[in-house]
């Protein structure tokens, strides 16, 4: 029993993924819910049993696996925790504290363009339009190289600062 990602146990997930079914979930949650019990706490599988959930449409029962693993988390799974946990909390409605995953998330990971683009999908969905396509804006202005956005760089920034400001 660890509560670290050993190679061993980070090689037996990638072998879980190798089965994952989203047509079928069903035998990813009962190997993920039995490595649990193999390796109680574990942030590492908590998050992955989260996950099973996750895709299974059993959002509320992947909340908690979330909350239990995200405090021992660190680096990039960590970050894609976040992710998840804040854009399940988008699907049950829980726009709020979606948001404020999604915002603390992306003080943690300032870098991080899918944290950006799934707190867009959140304050779209809590009818902050105007916010969430100005949340992309940016994102295509920090993130798009083309000649094209880098010639109208300013005032695609201009414009998302003027959406988020409605």
């Amino acid at each position: 029993m660890t509560t670290e990602l050993t190679p061993e146990l980070a090689a037996t997930i990638e072998a879980a993924f190798a089965q994952w079914d989203r047509d079928n979930m069903q035998p990813t949650i009962d190997f993920f819910e039995a490595l649990l019990v193999e390796h109680p706490d574990n942030p590492y599988v908590l998050y992955e049993v989260g996950g099973a959930y996750d895709t299974d449409g059993q959002e509320e029962k992947a909340v908690g696996y979330y909350e239990q693993a995200l405090p021992s988390l660190t680096g990039e799974i960590r970050r894609k925790c976040l992710l998840q946990y804040g854009s399940t909390l988008r699907n049950l409605d829980r726009f709020d504290e979606s948001l404020d995953v999604f915002k603390k998330a992306c003080a943690e990971f300032p870098e991080s363009d899918s944290l950006r683009v799934f707190k867009a999908l959140t304050l779209h969905a809590a009818d902050r339009k105007d916010k969430a396509l100005a949340t992309l804006l940016l994102v295509i202005a920090d993130r798009l190289e083309t000649p094209e956005i880098k010639r109208y760089e300013a005032a695609i920034r201009g414009n998302a600062e003027y959406l988020a400001n409605l």
